[in-house]
């Protein structure tokens, strides 16, 4: 059968649209791809190698800095790895004397005279440390100051009219977009690397006071200290960490916000050293249940669990307070108060508004400078047990505690848990050995005082209770359940000796 030309320019027509129906949208993602070459080739040459040399006297290049959690074993075999690699290398690409230890790191220039910026962790206990310029220079470089906390260090080397790089904003840094990372893994230098902002804000065990920008860029050893770039060429962070089971790159690298560096290297440069406030509190996380035990209708602030004894919040902050907002900014979680105190001002007071029993209040008071790490260090306190178990509480057998065991815990009141018996105290993680200070914002100083407050509960309502494990204090959501009584005075029998 014969088609008329009216049907047969039909039918192309309507391939040739079916055609563009399939291939338009690849060719639009295609358009939308980001193109990396013209800020490699612009920026590129203000991005440093570093590399530090370290005497017998000193300790092993701080290699595992880079790694956080997971199978230590394979990290230890990949920092072995490292060190039979990079120790045997000098900066010409000889090899060293074998007492010696050599490691790698990254760096970008920030002015033409020669001032650098990389990490603290790269540069840490180095005798020597020297950097590597994109036209094969090599230059002694001088440690004008080093922050362990934010871990950021600023170097300094003797040149003049040198490639520097423009800084961007990591609060207006967006995630989702696109960045770049220019630096030196495993020694390979220059080595370009992309991805996504995973995130923002993130809180690492080892950092409170770094409010981390996640991505999904490829970091390795040797990458620390260098820029992490925005599309328009600006630095937006300083490459810092990544977290890993198997000692390599696993998609989740951290780092240093440019808006945090950018303060550090400033007060580093004119003064050497960094100064912080201090709030001189401890602080957890508002879980669901414990925002339910304390009467707010979703989890937000941060808990004070303790207050220390010479801080600046002493008799203004009392435990069981929640700090809500801080110096008028929301407190989101207990990782973002560190960050709101480090960078607020000493100079004047601010305003904390709180919830304190069921109530919400807002309280003034004046911060002051954060001392160094060993005078904050929170002192480990040795449990004295009792010799007599007393009675039965929610559950819980409750021992009194002495007068030497109170001194030796550095606490006013408290009772000792010698063992759980119901499920109310197991379901809320209360365990053998724990001290127990506040229950219902109030404090216990006795066994009988615990048994007065624990009087007339709500079965299926949440309490809050301050433990006290190993040293550190904890507030814990007690939520009572249906169960028989355990209430009692115990047998003759089962009076024993706590310290078994």
């Amino acid at each position: 059968m014969m088609l008329s030309s009216d049907k047969i320019l039909k039918a192309l027509q309507t391939s040739v649209l079916l055609c563009a129906f399939f291939i338009l949208p690849s060719s639009t993602v295609l358009a939308e791809l980001p193109d990396f070459t013209k800020l490699v080739e612009k920026y590129s040459s203000a991005v440093v190698n570093i590399s530090t040399t370290k005497n017998p006297k000193t300790s092993k290049a701080p290699l595992g800095h880079e790694f956080l959690g997971g199978e230590g074993d394979k990290n230890e075999m990949l920092d072995e790895l490292m060190r039979r690699f990079f120790d045997k290398r000098d900066g010409s690409g000889g090899f060293s004397n074998d007492n010696e230890t050599h490691s790698l790191g990254s760096g970008f220039i920030v002015s033409r005279d020669g001032y650098v910026v990389t990490n603290h962790h790269v540069i840490s206990g180095a005798d020597e440390i020297i950097v590597k310029l994109n036209d094969r220079r090599e230059l002694v470089a001088k440690v004008i100051g080093s922050d362990k906390r934010s871990d950021v260090a600023l170097l300094k080397v003797e040149a003049e009219n040198l490639p520097v790089l423009e800084t961007g904003s990591s609060e207006a840094l967006k995630v989702g977009e696109w960045v770049v990372a220019i630096g030196s893994p495993f020694g390979f230098d220059h080595s370009v690397t992309a991805g996504i902002v995973s995130a923002k804000g993130r809180s690492l065990p080892t950092e409170n006071y770094v409010p981390f920008i996640q991505t999904d860029v490829a970091i390795n050893p040797g990458n620390s200290g260098g820029p992490l770039f925005n599309m328009k060429g600006q630095v937006v962070g300083i490459n810092s960490q990544i977290y890993s089971r198997t000692g390599g790159f696993m998609g989740v690298s951290f780092a240093i916000p440019v808006d945090v560096a950018k303060k550090v290297v400033e007060q580093l440069k004119n003064k050497g050293k960094v100064s912080r406030a201090w709030l001189g509190v401890y602080i957890q996380e508002v879980t669901r249940e414990l925002a339910l035990s304390f009467g707010l209708d979703k989890p937000h602030g941060a808990l004070v669990v303790e207050v220390m004894k010479e801080g600046p919040a002493k008799g203004i902050l009392k435990q069981g307070d929640i700090v809500l907002e801080f110096n008028g900014k929301f407190v989101k979680d207990a990782s973002a108060l560190p960050v709101l105190v480090g960078s607020t001002s000493i100079e004047a007071p601010i305003d904390i508004k709180i919830r304190r029993g069921g109530l919400t209040q807002t309280l003034s008071l004046k911060l002051a400078e954060l001392p160094t790490d060993e005078d904050v260090e929170k002192p480990v306190k040795k449990v004295v047990k009792p010799k007599k178990l007393e009675k039965i509480v929610l559950g819980m057998d409750l021992a009194k505690l002495d007068d030497a065991a109170k001194k030796s815990l550095d606490v006013e009141g408290g009772v000792l848990v010698k063992s759980i018996k119901g499920n109310t105290a197991r379901k809320a993680g209360i365990e053998r050995g724990d001290i127990l200070l506040m229950f219902k914002g109030e404090k216990i100083d006795s066994v009988q005082r615990f048994r007065e407050l624990a009087k007339n509960l709500k079965t299926g309502k949440t309490y809050a209770l301050l433990v006290l494990r190993e040293g550190s204090a904890r507030f814990l959501a007690l939520k009572i359940e249906d169960e028989k009584k355990t209430d009692k005075k115990p047998k003759k029998d089962e009076k024993e000796d706590a310290t078994k």
